[in-house]
């Protein structure tokens, strides 16, 4: 889809590639090997979840750094200290997400700037936050809380449309382009085929993340 970024999406658990269903880990399935799986999406950009690191089990840096030789590399690895970013980026990572899925304290956000990827991590339009500021926010208010100098890009990432073949959330792409037109918006959760990617082009989205239809071998251009 010219214009759009394509960003595919790998979920890390001990070392393997696993389907992410609606942001239920305990029903992610194993699709085998994350090299393997990065050079069928033929894609210049990968997401990259370390599931292990963001429940704070371990990490699959091994993996990570074999991953940013593939492709430019975004990674949400529960990062919220610039020594653990930046040990990330010396892997050979792109950029580094910061999700507030694991963000104990919005303002810590200004200490990873302006490397840092943001996403607004939902369930059901919902902010998941361990910070009461955050937790249950609509992802407008969330976004327009975390708004600073420095900020260039914004996931914005519903777990509860992940793998559910729902569809995007493009409301909500719509309405925090509309009132913050400088970011770049991905827009993750649901995405199903190049009518999806459309729909999100004109709402303002930068691009998508996806996986499961690239798992599915649906053409997406």
């Amino acid at each position: 889809m010219a214009g759009v970024r394509v960003v595919g999406v790998i979920d890390l658990k001990d070392g393997t590639a696993v389907h992410a269903v609606r942001g239920e880990r305990e029903r992610y399935r194993p699709l085998g090997d994350p090299l393997s799986l990065a050079r069928r999406f033929r894609l210049e950009e990968l997401y990259v979840a370390d599931l292990d690191a963001i429940v704070g089990a371990g990490d699959n840096d091994v993996v990570v750094r074999a991953l940013a030789r593939e492709a430019r590399v975004m990674v949400d690895a529960g990062v919220g200290e610039p020594l653990r970013a930046q040990a990330l980026l010396d892997l050979g990572v792109h950029r580094v997400v910061v999700g507030t899925e694991t963000l104990a304290d919005a303002d810590g956000l200004d200490r990873l700037l302006p490397e840092a990827v943001l996403s607004v991590d939902l369930r059901d339009g919902r902010t998941l936050s361990p910070d009461p500021r955050l937790a249950g926010l609509p992802a407008l208010d969330a976004v327009s809380l975390l708004h600073r100098h420095g900020l260039r890009e914004v996931i914005v990432l519903d777990l509860a449309r992940v793998g559910s073949g729902a569809g995007p959330d493009v409301a909500a792409i719509a309405e925090i382009h509309a009132a913050f037109p400088r970011l770049e918006l991905l827009a993750g959760g649901g995405v199903r085929d190049a009518a999806d990617l459309r729909a999100l082009a004109d709402a303002g989205a930068a691009g998508a993340l996806v996986g499961t239809a690239l798992h599915r071998g649906v053409k997406l251009r």
